[in-house]
């Protein structure tokens, strides 16, 4: 398969970049980004956009994929409303309105997170925006389109773009795995699962941790 990947220079994004670039059933990746990521490898190709709000010039480039892994995001931490729902909500409609007018038969994968607010009406802002945005992308006309909800993610081997949190939690995540299963699985489960169901579809499209877990088990 032919995948985008939004959001390379940030966690999530680097650890399935880097799984796609071994798994053997992805032959291409195109990097959708604002800035370069720095390594060079034969199924890997970058097209650079300051703004993810325009696109036009560079719908060439995004034409013949079976999938994107939406992986750019943005913490809510000290952010209003309405900057925080412009990058996470608009940008990534954007891109996905533009994908599927291009690839209706791609299937679309949005890295969301754990306990976004479906409903849309809860207390928590960044819920409510993620929830929003998975809504809405489901009923844009794609071959299929996913939102992953990870909790805690144990990083994987070869990134660079791993902050403090999150090499306590590389740390502890034996220990917390056996807890709190339900809640913790490694980046690179996270990744696979997003392959796994490009190739073969999920019965839910909102995928939990136990589903991530269950898809690499199949």
């Amino acid at each position: 398969m032919k995948v985008i990947i939004t959001g390379a220079t940030g966690m999530v994004g680097e650890g399935v970049l880097l799984e796609c670039l071994q798994n053997e059933h992805v032959s291409e990746v195109l990097l959708l980004s604002r800035k370069h990521y720095a390594l060079q490898h034969p199924k890997l190709k970058e097209v650079i956009v300051n703004d993810f709000m325009q696109l036009d010039s560079i719908h060439d480039s995004l034409e013949h994929y079976d999938a994107c892994f939406f992986c750019a995001g943005i913490s809510s931490v000290g952010l209003k409303e309405d900057v925080y729902r412009h990058i996470t909500y608009d940008s990534t409609m954007n891109v996905a309105k533009t994908l599927s007018s291009i690839n209706p038969s791609m299937t679309f994968i949005y890295v969301s997170g754990s306990g976004t607010d479906s409903s849309e009406k809860g207390k928590l802002m960044w819920a409510r925006v993620k929830g929003k945005t998975e809504n809405d992308l489901m009923k844009l006309p794609f071959k299929r389109v996913y939102a992953f909800r990870p909790g805690m993610m144990r990083s994987t081997p070869g990134q660079k773009n791993v902050n403090r949190a999150f090499k306590i939690i590389d740390a502890l995540y034996p220990l917390m795995n056996f807890l709190f299963p339900a809640f913790v699985s490694t980046l690179q489960e996270v990744a696979v699962a997003m392959i796994k169901i490009v190739l073969t579809p999920y019965k839910s499209n909102t995928i939990e941790v136990r589903d991530v877990k269950l898809i690499c088990t199949q």
